[in-house]
C-alpha cells in the first residue's frame, strides 16, 4: 500500500528551507518509524566550479541539516557507486526539487526511476518536493521547468494516476505578456485529454495512506479536467476519486 507525500515548495518567502511542510515530513515519517531517509539530489542543478558533483553535496548537506534537526539520518544516492542497491535498502526515499528534467534524465541513467517505483509500491515512504512531486506522476509533463537535458523518456514513476502541476499560480506577474499557468495546462489537456491535472498551490501538499488521498496544507487545489471548468477543493478534501 502506497504512502506518499507529495509537496507544491520546500520554501515560502521569509521562511527557513522546508519550514512550512516540516510538521507534515516530521509526522509522516516517524508514523513509519524511519529513522534514515534515503534522497536524492538530481534535480539539485546550480552554478559550480566544482561541477554537479559540489552541486549534489550542497544541496545534500542542507537536507541533512533539516532532517537531523527533525531527528532523522539522511543518506544521498550521489555519494555510492552502486545508487540502486542504496534504494532497495532504504527505510523511506525523498526526492528534492529543482530541475524537473534533469532528475528525470538522471534517474532514468542510473535505473533509480524503475527502483524507487518498486519501493514505494512496495510501501516504503516516499516524498517529494516540487520535481520530486512531479516524478511521482505518470510524466514530467506539467513541470514548469526549462528542459535543460533530454531524458530518455519523459515518462516517470506512474506512483498516481494523475499530474501535478507544483507551484501552481492563478495568474501572470504584472506585466508579463505570455501564458497563464492556467492556458499551459489547458494546452496539456487538449493533447492528454484523459488525464486530469492538480494545480498544487504552494503551502500546499498531498497526503496518500491507506487508498485515501487528502489535500493538506493552507490553500485550495484547483483541479483541471478538459472540457470544464476548474475545481476548486479546499484543504482537508478527500480525493480519492482522482486515484
Amino acid at each position: 500500500m502506497k504512502k506518499l507525500l507529495l509537496i507544491s515548495n520546500s520554501t515560502m518567502a521569509g521562511e527557513a528551507y522546508l519550514g512550512w511542510p516540516r510538521e507534515y515530513i516530521s509526522r509522516f515519517l516517524n508514523k513509519y518509524d524511519v529513522k534514515k531517509v534515503t534522497f536524492i539530489p538530481y534535480a539539485g542543478v546550480s552554478l559550480s566550479p566544482d561541477g554537479l558533483k559540489a552541486s549534489y553535496d550542497a544541496y545534500a548537506e542542507r537536507v541533512k541539516e533539516v532532517f537531523g534537526e527533525m531527528g532523522f539520518l539522511t543518506e544521498s544516492v550521489h555519494e555510492t557507486d552502486d545508487p540502486v542497491s542504496m534504494v532497495n535498502a532504504a527505510e523511506a526515499i525523498a526526492v528534492g526539487g529543482g530541475n524537473t528534467f534533469h532528475l528525470v534524465y538522471e534517474l532514468h541513467r542510473t535505473g533509480l526511476m524503475q527502483a524507487i517505483k518498486a519501493r514505494a509500491e512496495e510501501g516504503i515512504p516516499y516524498m517529494g518536493w516540487s520535481a520530486g512531486s512531479n516524478v511521482a506522476c505518470p510524466t514530467l509533463m506539467t513541470t514548469n521547468d526549462m528542459p535543460i537535458i533530454q531524458p530518455e523518456s519523459f515518462q516517470c514513476m506512474h506512483l498516481i494516476p494523475f499530474q501535478i502541476n507544483p507551484h501552481y499560480l492563478d495568474a501572470n506577474p504584472e506585466g508579463h505578456g505570455g501564458e497563464t499557468r492556467q492556458q499551459r495546462i489547458e494546452e496539456f489537456l487538449v493533447i492528454n485529454r484523459e488525464m486530469k491535472v492538480a494545480g498544487l498551490r504552494e503551502a500546499s501538499l498531498l497526503l496518500l495512506e491507506d487508498d485515501k488521498l487528502t489535500l493538506e496544507g493552507s490553500r485550495n487545489l484547483r483541479l483541471f479536467e478538459y472540457g470544464k471548468e476548474p475545481a476548486e477543493y479546499p484543504p482537508g478534501s478527500d480525493l480519492g476519486f482522482l486515484l
